[in-house]
């Protein structure tokens, strides 16, 4: 197979090209900016673009498939190109789903969760040596890369996410999986960008739930409003699983879950995550894992090590005064879960949670007003962001007022200097306290994963 990618710099696209070349296929591709790791990585494989730019040359009807990435705009060189050559050219779910089509193909869908989820579920067949393809957001411990391909894999793990497929395909991505066995972990209005309304955006979801396949199995939140009322109204002959918090306690910080099934003797069961929305995930992980042959025994037995899906919960420093969290937590729904689960986790300590609106939709003065009341369980509550940002993403610009108003918090502190923003957070002193940072940038420059030396903890 000769595969092309445009625009084969990105995280997503060079882990697939990655799988591909790992596969045996014979990759090549262009990009008008590749960016580390990608460039490593790519380098590494034999497969980084000599030149960075299109070259609509690289094209030929030797090609059997051109693969098509966000980044590259719709009147791309080379895919005018595809075009006039007759290329197939596919979006990367529609590729995926293309490599996983005669597997059983399990799809993760929400707007939050759905990472973590994928981990879990990941985390559990690697632990019992059950082989499997898979793509997921994030770089997980243990795994080489983001996507796996193969020929002898029977099972296709998939982070389902709600965007768009490429630049000439509107269709979210998780509408070309035709999932066998699906989860639905929550339903919370984003990307106000490509879904201009609430009812447009859950609209997605009731036709993600339609596609899966007959006699297929749907797992669902049922503590989600929204999802439940999906999953109810659906016509598809599909078989319905719902989950919620599983039963569990805290104790010195650490959570169990308190099992009892006809499988498993009642017990606790440590775990190395925390919080409600997590134990959600964790609930619907094992539903999907016990379609496919995973008993309860065995998740739980598993599930215990998993320690997290990178940037989620990520603990960075840790000493008897402090503890420092990392979160990709940008929208209202995961904000407001992630400090309530580190609050509810320590509720004798302090809590600073600091977020960083920088996606489209948190810096559209439009959608501000969703985040009204997401940080009400911290101690201290902090919001950064930079003007310049909001400029770049064409948007209206916004006031530390208008941000104050919108989250409706009085004592809410408001930057938009990344500087100031840090020394004001050292200054506020770290005994009994635990720091929360939330963003899914990193508040323009600043190296958070050295942030313990940043505030001279270590």
């Amino acid at each position: 197979m000769n595969v092309h990618f445009i625009a084969i710099g990105g995280s997503a696209m060079h882990n697939l090209a990655l799988a591909m070349h790992k596969k045996g296929y014979h990759i090549t591709g262009s990009d008008d900016e590749v960016f580390e790791p990608s460039k490593t990585r790519l380098k590494n494989a034999g497969i980084l673009p000599e030149h960075e730019g299109w070259f609509p040359e690289k094209l030929n009807k030797e090609l059997d498939a051109v693969i098509l990435g966000m980044h590259a705009r719709a009147d791309n060189p080379e895919l005018a190109r595809a075009k006039e050559l007759g290329l197939k050219i596919f979006s990367y779910p529609e590729y995926i789903y293309e490599e996983t089509k005669n597997k059983t193909r399990i799809v993760i869908g929400g707007s939050h969760g759905k990472t973590t989820i994928t981990a879990m579920i990941l985390h559990v067949l690697n632990f019992h040596k059950i082989d499997c393809d898979y793509m997921v957001g994030a770089q997980l411990a243990g795994f080489d890369t983001m996507v796996k391909l193969s020929e002898n894999a029977k099972i296709a793990v998939i982070e389902g996410d709600e965007y768009l497929s490429s630049p000439i395909d509107r269709r979210p991505k998780f509408h070309l999986y035709k999932p066998n066995i699906a989860i639905l972990s929550g339903i919370a209005w984003d990307h106000i960008n490509v879904f201009p309304t609430f009812d447009n955006y859950v609209e997605q979801f009731r036709i993600f739930v339609n596609i899966i396949t007959e006699n297929g199995v749907l797992v669902y939140c049922e503590e989600d409003a929204e999802v439940k009322k999906v999953a109810e109204e659906t016509t598809n002959k599909i078989k319905k699983l719902p989950y919620s918090v599983p039963a569990h306690t805290i104790e010195n910080g650490v959570t169990q879950l308190v099992v009892t099934s006809s499988e498993v003797e009642k017990q606790t069961i440590p775990l190395s995550v925390f919080g409600k929305h997590n134990l959600m995930n964790l609930n619907g992980a094992r539903l999907v894992c016990n379609q496919i042959g995973v008993t309860d025994e065995m998740f739980y037995e598993a599930i215990q090590s998993f320690k997290g899906a990178s940037n989620r919960l990520e603990l960075l420093f840790k000493n008897e005064h402090i503890t420092i969290f990392r979160d990709f937590a940008h929208s209202p729904s995961k904000l407001k879960a992630t400090t309530a689960a580190v609050k509810e986790q320590y509720p004798n300590r302090k809590l600073i949670a600091c977020m960083e609106l920088h996606t489209f939709s948190s810096l559209n003065e439009n959608f501000l007003a969703e985040y009204k009341g997401s940080m009400d369980k911290a101690d201290v509550a902090i919001v950064y962001y930079n003007p310049h940002t909001i400029e770049h993403k064409k948007l209206k610009p916004i006031t530390p007022e208008q941000v104050k108003d919108a989250f409706k918090r009085n004592d809410l502190q408001v930057f938009t200097n990344s500087q100031e923003l840090m020394s004001t957070i050292k200054a506020s002193g770290f005994h009994d306290t635990n720091l929360l940072l939330m963003s899914s940038g990193n508040y323009d420059g600043v190296d958070v994963k050295n942030i313990a030396t940043i505030f001279g903890l270590k």
